[in-house]
């Protein structure tokens, strides 16, 4: 298999020309293919092995090899069809075989194949729809434009006439800019953003467009923030590496302390016994005896060495980290409880190697949108004229959950409502039938005041276009209630309001941008009457209402707090009548003002704000309860979005990350290296000033270090965030203030960082890796996100409704961002805890085997030729009769229940502290198993030396003290394993009885006449087992063994469960405690934030489309047709309405974000 793309010199420009291969071929660009794989079939064997090396241990064996081929992702996109212009005709082409000068031709619904320069397409103007899920998480749909000389050009045989020539930027990762010239015809045409269509998005309401490659396969920005596939390795395989190491380093001196002895016996013993016991011919001397000794108790000695830690190849059986880390996988697979039924899926984890690692996480970097949020926009709840509406009461006048509602309101009276939209509150829905006019007003402005097209393909059928989730929730939300928007064209607005349909004339859109946050429409009634409609953020509009809507403004400002404490979006909604000659000289001068050659945008803004005075995101299920989970887990959480201040902001309160509780929120917005060092000084003052621990002498003037960073700045007193946007964290993480950004940031109990790029992302991450030495977790949705999460210890994709690939890059994915609390607290937690015990164990009862020869080695004349076992019972130790328990062990063990394991989040600080197995416990074990050891021989040595069986005979034999031995070890070792066991089940009961049924089954089988009499120089020793274990004395002494062994361990637990228990010793107790009563399960009851004024508004709208739309530009004649349409027959409903309202008393008093009138 050829390579997808050769080592390039960097480009310093880059020149495409249409309908031109050959030209193109000479600057060597990169084919459409793309390769997201680790290997392919030429560099697996040498970076496998390479990968596998960085494992000491893994220089023993080459079988590990677990081939992780992504290429079959890679061949389904790389083999997508294209259709392509080639030779004047279209032709369909893999992607892989596109080229850079291409025109492609993209339909409705297809993916776009390059990074393309848009030419043509079928809507008016050269306009196109796209949805950037893939790359930035978001699916509100965009609007791409082509430039005006190629948007004619949508004619086969004109597209295969075009010859322009492109001149732009290299490739790079910057999703929001591009710079280039088009020259053609002589002349030369600026190209932007707005005329690009990026590989990864896809083409929505638009039947066709044509394209020019400019980039193709890892040259296109999707590929560009994508990174560089990582091998990631856990803390405990980097402490594998440094602890083989040193029993590398232990080994080695066992063999020179044995070969030593040996050289010293042979000169002072051995010499005088070599007529019967002569040296090998090669042995000439004392010294060469000695040092082949060595040699020989390498061999003998290496089982010291946790090769079959990794893995054991002595036999066929398979005992390893690897297969333990495999079962834990699947656990992650098969948990119930991380399956999403609405999207039908599972939890995965796709990678096998990182699961403890899951219960040492310290550090969470999180995306927002789609991430924390579900990208969906609901119309929830609403203040009309003082009265709010949207919740509902049970009978006794309590506030009812979602899960206790009523049936939802019923719009079935509307024959053009939307059956989607779901809404709680019947008194809303009556106050509109009544002819309420401050709902009705409300309603009007939200059917009026937007920037949505709407496509009505049958008869009573709308699609709205929204260029945002919010807009489209809002006209949808007035659809419902009965104010239809139902068509536009650039100079009217056509609304059903209650079933009569009425046209505005449009004679103004004043366009939303981010320091205006509002837009507003100027129309026409049928009446004549101007009047101005408007809705922004509530810090905004407020401000500009008339004084003499105080009491009301008081009173929706109370209900603005508390839908922003509810964690819900909030918008104001205003009106202001204006008259025809003011009216008329108001647009006079925003004509002026839209000629002005300078200062053209300041000058609209001045006269916006002139006519413009006097005057919901949700939530993913879960949320704020998963982030308090985590953070009394001790896990620090920091959102790293693209969105804008005030959206990050909005979410971090919803996800009670930030509270009014807080001490302070320093809120860092620097456009100069200076102004963000001085706001990071001033926010690190603050917080020392409010610190009772510290003086008021801190200075921040020597250059910090790694070592420096767990400073006192983290032990400040009171709560305090830290949000930076991304033009400051630009700065912040330079080279000479990185620093002071960490500590700051580390002293804050929520980072939120706004507006930050793919490539800031990733440096954040690698900043904390960096200097904080704490396992990271990135979790994300978008291709914006795949840099964080590929830089991160663990990355975590959510398969959500933004592509697939931050999943593709992840190492784990599920569907909501709820599931992370269990893949930490139950599945990681849980996977930790198992591979330390697994780890513990497996030292100690390697070394109480092993050490065993090494204290034989000076009662046998160090000779190595004579082994304290037979090689039978070396050969099973560690394949058969110990390494199922431990197996059962480390797959399905557990401290405590999965439910104690989420109401105790503190119970995972033990895997952020590394307190299970670090070199202290190491050592324990390996002293552990060196006493073993100790007693295992000298014990039995001692008895045997004395003993005699039930006929007076001597017990002492050879084979009579290895079979005592052996039985001893492995019933310690079983014994052992059952007290580190904290969890039984059916099969830890089967693995380590059967281990020991089976140890005694083949020891007699060995020892049996039929083996004997089969292989008589393999099985000598007829009877001997059986001979041996029928001696009391013998079972005696395993049995003091057994205990002398054991009881030291066991008093030390019970001491330390007594005195010192910690934490998971105590919920053990409780539940013992609690055994006959219902499980009780803690419920977080939601609190509503109480103090300061807060504003929730985070809407996502975007500058340009007023603007669009006035000009016609974006208008289908379908579209401009339906504005003729005449009543249609959908008023009978209203008549029963209007007799209804003629039978009422009065209408209730009602209320909003009224259009407050001015």
């Amino acid at each position: 298999m050829a390579l997808c793309a050769k080592k390039r010199p960097p480009e310093e420009e880059r020149r495409a020309r249409a309908n031109d291969r050959e030209y193109n071929e000479r600057f060597q660009y990169a084919s459409n293919c793309i390769k997201t794989s680790k290997y392919n079939i030429l560099t697996f064997l040498p970076v496998n092995l390479f990968e596998q090396f960085q494992e000491v241990a893994n220089t023993y064996f080459l079988f590990l090899l677990i081939l992780q081929f992504r290429h079959k992702s890679d061949n389904q996109v790389n083999n997508r069809q294209s259709q392509v212009l080639i030779n004047g005709i279209l032709q369909q082409e893999q992607w892989m075989n596109v080229c850079v000068g291409d025109i492609i031709k993209l339909e409705n619904n297809q993916f776009v194949a390059a990074d393309l320069l848009l030419l043509s397409s079928s809507e008016p103007h050269g306009l196109c729809y796209i949805e950037t899920a893939e790359l930035d998480g978001e699916t509100n749909m965009k609007v791409r434009q082509a430039i005006p000389v190629t948007s004619e050009l949508g004619d086969i045989s004109k597209l295969a006439k075009f010859d322009g020539e492109v001149i732009c930027e290299p490739p790079n990762n910057k999703l929001d800019k591009f710079s280039g010239t088009l020259y053609w015809k002589e002349n030369k045409f600026p190209l932007s953003n707005q005329n690009m269509l990026l590989r990864g998005c896809v083409l929505r309401n638009t039947e066709w467009c044509f394209g020019l490659v400019i980039f193709a396969g890892p040259d296109t920005k999707l590929m560009q923030n994508s990174g560089r596939t990582k091998f990631k390795r856990t803390s405990i395989d980097r402490l594998m590496n440094t602890l083989v190491l040193w029993i590398f380093g232990f080994l080695v001196c066992m063999g020179v302390i044995l070969a030593i002895g040996n050289a010293i016996w042979e000169h002072e013993v051995g010499t005088r016994f070599q007529v019967y016991l002569p040296w090998d011919e090669a042995v000439d001397s004392a010294f060469f005896s000695g040092f082949l000794s060595f040699w020989s108790y390498i061999i003998i000695l290496n089982t010291v060495v946790p090769i079959s830690l990794y893995v054991s190849l002595t036999s066929c059986t398979l005992c390893s980290v690897e297969v333990i880390r495999l079962g834990h996988s699947y656990f992650i697979n098969w948990d119930k409880k991380m399956f999403c039924m609405k999207k039908r899926t599972p939890a995965e984890a796709r990678t096998t190697t990182l699961n403890e690692e899951l219960g040492q996480v310290e550090y969470i970097f999180s995306d927002k949108t789609g991430t924390l949020t579900q990208n969906i926009m609901v119309f929830n709840k609403c203040s009309i004229n003082g009265r709010s509406y949207g919740d509902v009461f049970d009978v006794l006048g309590h506030k009812a959950e979602l899960g206790e509602r009523p049936e939802p309101v019923n719009f079935s009276f509307n024959p053009l409502a939307d059956k989607k939209f779901l809404f709680w509150d019947p008194t809303l829905l009556e106050a509109v039938k009544m002819g309420n006019p401050h709902t009705h007003e409300f309603f009007r402005l939200l059917s009026l005041c937007h920037t949505v097209m709407s496509e009505e393909k049958n008869e009573g059928e709308l699609y709205y276009k929204a260029q945002s989730p919010d807009e489209g929730a809002l006209v949808t939300a007035a659809r419902n209630f009965g104010f239809v928007f139902r068509s536009r064209t650039p100079k009217t607005i056509t609304v059903h309001e209650m079933g009569t349909a009425i046209t505005y004339q449009l004679l103004a859109i004043l366009d939303f941008n981010n320091i205006r946050k509002r837009m507003s429409v100027i129309v026409r009634n049928p009446e004549g009457k101007i009047r101005l409609y408007c809705k922004g953020a509530d810090t905004i509009l407020l401000d500009r209402l008339h004084h003499s809507t105080q009491e009301l403004l008081n009173t929706t400002a109370d209900h603005l707090n508390e839908y922003a404490g509810e964690g819900l979006r909030t918008l104001v909604l205003a009106y202001k009548d204006l008259d025809e000659e003011y009216y008329e000289e108001w647009a006079e001068r925003r004509l002026q003002a839209s000629l002005a050659q300078d200062s053209r945008e300041d000058r609209l803004a001045s006269v916006y704000e002139e006519v413009e005075s006097d005057m919901m995101d949700k939530l993913q299920q879960g949320v704020p309860e998963t982030i308090a989970l985590l953070t009394l887990a001790n896990i620090k959480i920091w959102v790293l979005t693209g969105d804008k201040q005030e959206t990050a902001v909005n979410i971090g309160y919803s996800c009670k990350m930030l509270t009014d509780d807080m001490t302070e929120v320093f809120i860092v917005t620097g456009h100069t290296v200076l102004e963000v060092r001085e706001e990071l000084r001033k926010a690190r003052e603050k917080m020392m000033d409010s610190s009772r621990t510290v003086g008021n002498g801190f200075t921040y003037q020597e250059k910090l270090s790694s070592s420096k960073l767990t400073s006192v700045l983290e032990a400040v007193a009171g709560e305090y965030a830290l949000v930076i946007n991304g033009h400051s964290l630009a700065h912040a993480l330079e080279a000479d203030m990185e620093l002071e950004f960490l500590e700051t940031a580390c002293a804050c109990k929520a980072v939120i960082c706004c507006r930050v790029t793919p490539l800031q992302k990733a440096q954040v991450v690698e900043l904390v890796k960096k200097y904080k030495k704490a396992v990271t977790l990135a979790i994300g949705d978008g291709a914006n996100d795949v840099s964080m999460i590929k830089t991160a210890h663990i990355g975590v994709g959510i398969s959500g409704q933004e592509g697939i690939q931050a999943v593709l890059a992840s190492d784990y994915s599920f569907s909501q961002f709820k599931f992370l609390q269990r893949l930490l607290l139950v599945h990681g937690r849980w996977s930790y805890l198992r591979m330390c015990k697994f780890l513990c164990y497996f030292f100690y009862k390697n070394f109480a085997f092993t050490m065993v020869h090494f204290w034989f080695g000076f009662f046998c004349g160090f000779s190595a030729q004579v082994t304290v076992y037979d090689q039978y019972f070396i050969t099973l130790y560690n394949i058969v009769y110990t390494s199922l328990p431990v197996l059962a062990m480390g797959v399905f063990d557990q401290d405590v229940p999965e439910q104690r394991s989420m109401e105790y989040p503190k119970l995972y600080e033990p895997g952020q502290l590394n307190l299970l197995f670090n070199k202290r416990e190491f050592f324990i074990c390996i002293a552990q198993g060196i006493y073993t050891s100790v007693l295992m021989f000298f014990i039995p040595y001692g008895v045997f030396a004395e003993a005699t069986r039930d006929d007076g005979t001597q017990l002492a034999d050879y084979q009579s003290f290895a079979v005592t031995v052996a039985t001893s070890l492995v019933i310690v070792v079983s014994v052992q394993i059952g007290l580190d066991t904290g969890y039984w089940t059916a099969i830890n009961h089967f693995f380590i009885w059967g281990s020991l049924a089976v140890y005694f089954a083949i020891l007699f089988a060995m020892h049996s006449n039929g083996l004997f009499d089969m292989f008589p120089n393999q099985f000598r020793f007829v009877g001997n087992a059986q001979n041996t274990l029928a001696q009391p004395t013998v079972w005696l002494t395993i049995v003091l063994t057994t205990v002398v062994c054991i009881m030291p361990v066991v008093a030390f637990r019970f001491l330390k469960l007594n005195l010192k228990p910690d934490l998971s010793d105590t919920v053990r107790y409780t539940q013992l405690v609690r055994k006959k009563q219902k499980a009780q399960h803690r419920c977080m009851r939601r609190v509503g934030r109480t103090g300061s004024r807060r504003s929730g508004y985070a809407f996502s709208h975007q500058e340009g489309f007023g603007e669009l739309i006035m000009s016609g530009k974006n208008m289908r004649l379908s579209s401009l047709a339906l504005s003729g349409f005449t009543t249609r027959s959908s008023s009978s409903w209203i008549e029963s309405l209007r007799r209804k309202k003629s039978d009422s008393a009065s209408s209730p008093s009602g209320g909003a974000d009224k259009p407050l009138k001015g």
